[in-house]
């Protein structure tokens, strides 16, 4: 049997270290009423370390580029172009969520903000993001936290694809924005943290940028509004959230995050359900 005392002992929501649930008061974060942030705690828990946002990420990713190749078989594109190969239709993508000029001031389509980062147009554009996202995201997930994840991932996607529809790209796609603003956010960090460390962080970060504008420059297609929206979003959300080297996530941290991350799962779904109805009809 536990005793009343124990029953009453709940981990403060902000954090973590464990204090009476009638605490007026968190004696050691100074978080007003602990015990009655419910929903602030449930974040608490799924950001602390139980979720891995780069595996989410990626399977989200995966996920959709395989339904978009099985919504129209029949339009695969299996050209001789490394680029090109295993290709989903236009067609496809246009209804699992690809922005640009075309959906969104011609359709209407003004969520696609939120969903063509999940998106990718042939096999090697997905597996080079994907790889991307390997290396950057954990660093980003470390030094940030989990819901500060989010909010940099999502607004640097939004923040690119919106860059891009201001320049007049008529269709895009792929996680490439959010890329971006993952090495936006590590350049902050380095340039934050200073000294050795941090300046060696920060020259790493502008190789990458130096690198990506010289692929972007070369290589035919590629959306360098989103890349450049994309890392600027990645800057200014890093500069506006923090760093835990400046303090612990926050309540508004894990409400801006959950709400980012909920609205986007929705706009997915959505999507999803609209691309389905739409291969139904072309059978």
């Amino acid at each position: 049997m536990m005793k009343d005392d124990e029953k009453k002992a709940i981990l403060c929501p902000q954090c973590r270290r464990l204090i009476s649930r009638d605490e007026p008061v968190c004696p050691h974060c100074g978080l007003s009423r602990p015990g009655t942030r419910r929903v602030a705690a449930m974040l608490g828990r799924l950001g602390s370390g139980a979720l891995d946002p780069i595996r989410i990420v990626l399977f989200s990713n995966v996920a959709l580029y395989l339904l978009s190749l099985l919504l129209n078989p029949s339009s695969l594109g299996f050209s001789l172009n490394p680029l090109s190969f295993l290709s989903p239709s236009e067609t496809s993508l246009f209804y699992l969520g690809a922005t640009g000029t075309v959906p969104i001031l011609g359709y209407g389509r003004w969520w696609t903000l939120f969903t063509a980062s999940f998106l990718h147009g042939g096999l090697l554009h997905i597996f080079f993001n994907m790889a991307a996202l390997t290396q950057l995201g954990p660093f980003v997930w470390r030094q940030f936290g989990f819901w500060r994840f989010w909010i940099i991932y999502l607004a640097s996607g939004i923040g690119g694809f919106l860059l891009s529809l201001v320049a007049g790209v008529p269709f895009t796609i792929g996680a490439s924005a959010g890329l971006c603003g993952l090495i936006g956010a590590i350049l902050y960090y380095g340039r934050s943290r200073g000294g050795f460390l941090g300046e060696m962080i920060s020259r790493q970060a502008m190789g990458w940028i130096v690198g990506l504008a010289i692929f972007g420059l070369l290589l035919p297609g590629i959306n360098n509004w989103a890349h450049g929206g994309g890392l600027l979003a990645g800057i200014g959300a890093a500069f506006l959230t923090g760093h835990r080297d400046r303090g612990p996530e926050t309540a508004f941290h894990r409400a801006l995050g959950a709400v980012l991350a909920g609205l986007t799962v929705l706009l997915l779904l959505y999507a999803v359900a609209g691309a389905a109805a739409m291969a139904l009809n072309l059978h």
